[in-house]
Order: C-alpha cells, then structure tokens, then sequence
C-alpha cells in the first residue's frame, strides 16, 4: 500500500505558475504509475496528467497540454506537477493518484487534495 500526500497548492494570479508535490510512503514508489485529477467546483473529477513507473512516458489532458508537466522523482519518492500559464479554469482541488501497474488506467490510490485558485 501506498500513502499520498500533496502540497504547493494555493492563490496565484492569472499567468503565473505553481508547483505541487505529491510524496508517497509504504511500498516501494518505483512500483506505481502516477497521476494527477482535479476536480473543480461543482463539476466531476478529471484527468490531468500521468506517467509510468518504468519509462517515465507522459500524457496529458488537452486542456493542459503545453502549459503543465509530470514528472516523478523516484529517489525522492515524489511526482511532481509543474503547471504554467495558469488561468481561471485551472481553479481545483489537485489530486495525486497511484496505481500498481505499469501506466495509470484506473488509479488505486489518492492523496487528499490541494487546492489551487487563479485570481485575475
């Protein structure tokens, strides 16, 4: 079993960029493909961004494609969502999700969420 924690989260302006963390404990972090949802108020969760535990492969949402991107850390046990050019409809609570298999398909294991606001 895995335990996901995610920080960085917060208020940033239209434009600007935002870093979050998620950092994984328990079973080894290398086993897990990993991803990011987010959920935005009053709308469904959805899909951002994954990457595979192996190879390190990405995908992402079209609506972020170009402005965010994964990547994953595996010394650190940590996977990591560096998003830019943010704008308003990027306001959601940011999940991180793992599963034990070699890309996310079905994500086993969720974080708790950090919330992430764009104010113009």
């Amino acid at each position: 079993q895995v335990q996901l924690v995610e920080s960085g989260g917060g208020l940033v302006q239209v434009g600007g960029s935002l870093r979050l963390s998620c950092a994984a404990s328990g079973r080894a972090f290398s086993t897990y493909s990993m991803g990011w949802f987010r959920q935005a108020p009053g709308k469904d969760r959805e899909f951002v961004a994954r990457i595979s535990r192996c190879r390190g492969d990405t995908y992402y949402a079209d609506s972020v494609k170009g402005r965010f991107t994964i990547s994953r850390d595996n010394a650190k046990n940590t996977v990591y969502l560096q998003k830019n050019s943010l704008n308003p409809e990027d306001t959601a609570v940011y999940y991180c999700a793992a599963q034990t298999t070699p890309v996310l398909s079905d994500a086993e294991y969720w974080g708790q969420g950090t919330q992430v606001t764009v104010y113009s």
